[in-house]
């Protein structure tokens, strides 16, 4: 009886002696609490499968280092007058503004009274035109008498003097033809001097009448 009283001792002195258990043995052995273990699960799963964070910080910088200066934009084209743009000319003129700028522009303002048109100088020299309107004979018509002594020698230099026959023509008016001619520049009588025509004066006054 005394031995077994011994050995009971002996044997509760040991149990008091003995470590107690963790407190996480209910949770497993070697892992901590569930959500522990549940967080390296997933974490290795993500691991074998490549998978990237649920919310990866995407970098805000552009590839090629910083960015450059942003180019400048014409807005408009300076070769252009904005004028007609009312927003555009309200913004920078004001009805001031306009009132000076006219009263300079009235100050230069010159009205140019209408004057008579000049009279034409009179001059002494026939006027062939009349002269042509005047007379209805054709060229070559015999008209006035001539002298034997007008040769076609003559009459060739006589002409020769003049730049065209509507010179020649007027000068022999005015050196008393058609009746006279003293130069031999009528040979013919007809009254009109080195084959000058008058029908072409003639034709305008038909076709205005």
């Amino acid at each position: 009886m005394t031995r077994f009283l011994a050995l009971a001792a002996a044997a509760a002195l040991l149990t008091a002696c003995a470590p107690s258990p963790p407190n996480d043995v209910a949770t497993g052995v070697g892992f901590g609490s569930l959500e522990d273990f549940d967080a390296q699960r997933r974490a290795r799963e993500a691991e074998l499968v490549g998978a990237s964070p649920t919310n990866p910080v995407i970098s805000q910088e552009p590839e090629g280092g910083s960015p450059g200066p942003a180019p400048d934009v014409t807005v408009n084209n300076p070769g252009i007058s904005d004028t007609n743009d009312f927003g555009a000319v309200s913004g920078r003129e004001t009805i001031e503004d306009n009132a000076e700028r006219l009263a300079a522009q009235r100050e230069v303002y010159e009205v140019i009274q209408p004057t008579a048109v000049p009279e034409r100088p009179r001059s002494d020299r026939p006027n062939i035109v009349e002269y042509a309107l005047g007379t209805r004979h054709p060229v070559g018509q015999v008209v006035w008498k001539r002298s034997g002594f007008n040769s076609d020698d003559r009459f060739q230099r006589a002409c020769a003097r003049y730049a065209t026959q509507d010179q020649a023509q007027e000068d022999f008016l005015a050196r008393g033809g058609p009746r006279n001619d003293r130069f031999g520049l009528d040979p013919d009588g007809d009254g009109y001097a080195c084959f000058w025509d008058p029908s072409p004066f003639r034709t305008v006054q038909s076709s205005g009448n």
